[in-house]
């Protein structure tokens, strides 16, 4: 513990050292590099917007069948993509998972990490397709699955390039822009990639947000089977959970979760109606049918690592439905379940001894993502997003510890896992103090600081590699979500701090 302790207090300095250097806090981006991005954001304000409509247009989820290399419609994005690039002037390499579109050959190398892939959606959510830019239904914003997360990003990316190609900066650097298309499912092939090829000595990821990330929490997983063998049988006539359902995949923050109460009553459906209407950013609805009563909720979707962005609507379907101890069926176990170990919090206070936090990356988050019927029994996924101040094995061993105590008071669970990885910090970017006056510069934000976050970006991969952008301190960042958009005034200012960030990095 003293150990991590020390880690943090260094990585909270290391954060603060910047700015505490002589002439950082005052220093601005160069005359050139102020130049280009005014350029940037007057000449190709339409343009980017309309490579953004032809990016999104295809759908890039992950196919489980077929790896991304091999994937038609990856390989059409791909050749949208080099197609575009090559119409700006670039050159472009294709090695299967990874685009690398270049400017410049100079053996010293920027590198702009991005992804093509997009997360899972619902298209019965969305008021037009998600897979078509939205320009209209909500005036300022452009809505579509990857506008933020993370085609919006490859867009500005692409005539930051062009516009600093225009303006003929004399740049002592080579610009590479790595387009990934497995981030939001299988980084592995990244990874064999990178024992071959050598990528850029310094890069920025385009994967997160402002002002730069110097430290990314570690993804995990709680998974239990609230298994069929062993489970009660309710009584004639009793009143228990027959049904119960929500999530949608992993890293998303569940927005619809639906239950059926078998021999339910008026009286029992009053009280789950008083206790769901206490519940902010709820909505519910329920129909009888027969002496069945099925219960929808719908909450707010979100990404996993920011669960307060969102309003999880299994553990608030589950919490509404606490207005008694149900029956040990599969279903009723789990919500019994969820209401004893998760509750409507997020930091997981009352799964045992787990919950910690640490002093610059914060808290660790516990949220129920997706409830998945199995052939024996019913199996909850937990989403983790642990910081430095435990080891893997503490974690997992308290993890267990409270899963045990949990089975000794109710009923065995089965098919348990515990998964986590490390989280992630970067000390010592060189490129820091030029994110952060850009940063501040075009944003009028004073005296910016390097933040964690609790997703992990492919900026682990790459050497010097931070996170800048695309979202905004203080907003919610919509990726993963039901909702996802970039508001088209944010586009024009990443557009303009890319191209001042890379005229500054490769000059």
């Amino acid at each position: 513990m003293k150990k991590t302790l020390l880690a943090s207090l260094l990585l909270a300095c290391a954060a603060q050292a910047w700015a505490d250097t002589p002439n950082h806090a005052q220093a601005v981006p160069g005359e050139a590099a102020v130049k280009a991005a005014k350029y940037a954001v007057t000449t190709y304000r339409t343009a980017v917007v309309d490579t953004l409509a032809k990016l999104v247009s295809y759908n890039t989820v992950a196919n489980p069948d077929l790896p991304s290399d091999r994937d038609p419609v990856h390989i059409a994005f791909k050749n949208a993509l080099k197609t575009e690039a090559e119409r700006l002037g670039f050159d472009v390499a294709d090695h299967g998972w990874v685009v690398v579109i270049g400017m410049g050959s100079s053996e010293e190398r920027v590198g702009i990490v991005t992804h093509g892939d997009v997360q899972p959606v619902d298209p019965s959510k969305w008021k037009k397709s998600p897979f078509v830019l939205d320009r209209t239904s909500e005036p300022g914003k452009l809505l579509a699955r990857g506008a933020e997360d993370d085609k919006g990003p490859i867009a500005t990316a692409l005539y930051a390039m062009k516009s600093l190609k225009d303006q003929q900066l004399p740049l002592s650097k080579r610009i590479e822009l790595y387009v990934y298309m497995g981030e939001e499912s299988n980084w592995e092939p990244l990874v064999e990639f990178l024992k071959t090829h050598e990528p850029p000595q310094m890069n920025i990821t385009l994967d997160a947000e402002y002002p730069a990330v110097v430290a990314e929490k570690a993804s995990g997983t709680i998974a239990v089977t609230l298994p069929k063998a062993g489970a009660a049988v309710p009584g004639a006539g009793e009143p228990h959970i027959a049904a119960f359902a929500g999530g949608f995949f992993n890293s998303q923050i569940p927005e619809d979760a639906s239950a059926v109460v078998a021999n339910a009553t008026p009286a029992l459906e009053a009280q789950v109606k008083a206790r769901g209407a206490r519940q902010d950013g709820m909505r519910y609805e329920f129909e009888w049918q027969g002496s069945d009563l099925h219960v929808r909720a719908r909450g707010v979707s979100a990404h996993s690592s920011k669960p307060e962005d969102g309003v999880n609507a299994v553990s608030m379907l589950a919490d509404a439905l606490a207005v008694r101890t149900w029956p040990d069926s599969p279903e009723g176990a789990m919500v019994n379940f969820l209401n004893e170990m998760v509750g409507t919090g997020i930091y997981g206070e009352k799964f045992g001894n787990i919950a910690y936090r640490d002093s610059f990356m914060g808290p660790m988050t516990v949220a129920p993502t997706v409830i998945r019927q199995r052939a024996d029994g019913i199996e909850v996924s937990l989403n983790l997003r642990r910081p430095q101040g435990k080891s893997i094995e503490q974690l997992t061993n308290e993890v267990n510890a409270a899963l045990a105590q949990w089975q000794g008071r109710n009923l065995p669970l089965s098919n348990i896992v515990v998964r986590t990885g490390e989280p992630w910090v970067r000390k010592d970017a060189p490129q820091l103090p030029v994110l952060m006056n850009v940063f501040s510069y075009f944003t009028g934000i004073k005296d910016p600081k390097p933040i964690a976050i609790g997703g992990g970006t492919n900026s682990r991969l790459f050497p010097n590699a931070v996170s800048f952008g695309p979202a905004m301190p203080g907003k919610v960042y919509t990726g993963h979500s039901e909702h996802e958009f970039i508001t088209l005034k944010q586009l024009h200012l990443n557009l303009q701090m890319y191209t001042a960030v890379l005229a500054e990095l490769a000059k």
